[in-house]
């Protein structure tokens, strides 16, 4: 079958994508421009589905398509997010444009709970793009998982892991409780689902078989990595506040972390579900946890990740925050001394405005950094000013290597801390 995946390039939809090929089918992975999809599995096709929000939009891509699997999402809007138009309006655009081209099988994700409560604009938009493919006459299989995990670390799966690597587990207040469901199992329900007309019209809960608390999912992850109890710490409520707070901060600079405000409000919630029906469709039984992290082996890999989870974040904090001080303390209260500085290196009339132009420069580089989609720009501009600043103190104050502070030699594991930055960039 020849098969059209939305979203193709997230969690779900990159194992979807693997999981059809395998399986035979041919597999036409739609992104968003610019985004090519991992592993060079089948093809794929450019399209952002927060912009084709008509029919027309969508037509040129199903032609030959026999089914397509909608895996788009998105947790919360933001600079590179629009939830309306990615859950509602660019799905509604999709069914009805399968309805006009003759595609009638219809694979679409949602999420747990959503039917039967919203407590955020994310389970709203999501209601409105499972009622939108309600209405259509269409051979639909609405899927609502819990949350996914899986050997891939992005969202929970990489959460859970950076969590564990936590000597203290800061425990977030009003938590609900958790059915986790696995990946593979996620797949392999499409796999049984795809290819088929009947059963349709059909929508299942994807849960797994125990509800656990979220420090229980945690505490499994640590006993996994080889790393003994941690502590539990319950935060309290004003400081879990400022928390998903800055998540939202960081959201808008178009980053991706998975607490943010609508996590606050969904977790409350839980997600948790009943797997009858969709053991009985598809004769699934969900894997526990535990049987799950049993299979996988361990590995440095693993623990490398999760040591360094938190302080990835760290990291982008404080380069922006330094290059940015930096500019602005050159341009401020330090402004005299670098004058100086340059004036007994002989660079003359052009001391102050080298001053001014470098303190320019270190704000430009820092702002750059801090949003997600310029930081790669920002770190390269970054490691490039800070060798000509390295060349630069040498040719005009050599005596700078000799200070008893380093201003010169400090540059050097600034300069590798950037490369690590470079190193660990990419979130999928």
């Amino acid at each position: 079958m020849k098969i059209l995946v939305i979203g193709a390039t997230g969690l779900v939809g990159s194992a979807v994508c693997a999981g059809l090929a395998t399986g035979g089918h041919n597999v036409i992975s739609a992104v968003r421009p610019g985004k090519q999809p991992d592993g060079g599995l089948g093809t794929w096709v450019e399209v952002d589905i927060a912009k084709a929000v008509e029919p027309s939009d969508w037509l040129p891509h199903l032609e030959g398509i026999d089914a397509v699997v909608n895996c788009a999402g998105a947790l919360q809007d933001g600079m590179r997010h629009n939830m309306t138009a990615v859950h509602a309006q660019g799905p509604r655009a999709l069914f009805s444009a399968c309805e006009q081209s003759g595609v009638r099988r219809i694979i679409h994700f949602s999420a747990i709970g959503v039917d039967r409560q919203q407590p955020s604009a994310f389970s709203r938009t999501k209601l409105s793009g499972d009622m939108a493919l309600m209405e259509t006459n269409l051979d639909w299989v609405i899927l609502r998982p819990a949350v996914i995990l899986g050997d891939s670390a992005f969202g929970s799966s990489a959460l859970f892991r950076g969590l564990a690597a936590l000597p203290v587990l800061p425990a977030m207040p009003s938590t609900g409780k958790l059915q986790v469901v696995q990946l593979e199992d996620v797949t392999e329900t499409v796999l049984r689902f795809v290819d088929k007309a009947d059963p349709s019209k059909l929508s299942l809960e994807i849960v797994g078989p125990q509800p656990l608390d979220f420090d229980e999912i945690v505490a499994r992850y640590r006993r996994w990595l080889g790393w003994p109890p941690a502590k539990r710490y319950l935060l309290p409520r004003p400081l879990a506040s400022l928390l998903y707070r800055l998540g939202d901060i960081a959201g808008l600079l178009g980053w991706r972390p998975p607490v943010r405000s609508t996590a606050a409000r969904e977790i409350v919630r839980g997600a948790v579900g009943d797997p009858t029906d969709w053991t009985a469709a598809t004769g699934i039984r969900p894997l526990s946890l535990d049987d799950a992290l049993a299979r996988r082996p361990v590995s440095v890999q693993e623990r490398w990740f999760a040591k360094l989870y938190f302080l990835k974040p760290v990291i982008f904090l404080l380069l922006p925050l330094f290059w940015i001080a930096t500019g602005i303390i050159s341009l401020t209260s330090g402004f005299e001394e670098g004058v100086e500085l340059m004036l007994a290196g002989g660079a003359g009339w052009l001391a102050a405005p080298s001053v001014v132009a470098g303190a320019l420069a270190d704000i430009v580089v820092g702002c750059a950094i801090a949003l997600r989609r310029t930081a790669r720009w920002g770190l390269y501009a970054a490691v490039l000013l800070s060798l000509f600043y390295a060349a630069a103190g040498t040719a005009i104050l050599p005596e700078l290597w000799n200070e008893p502070l380093g201003p010169l030699t400090k540059i050097w594991p600034i300069l590798v801390l950037h490369l690590v930055a470079l190193a660990i960039l990419e979130e999928r």
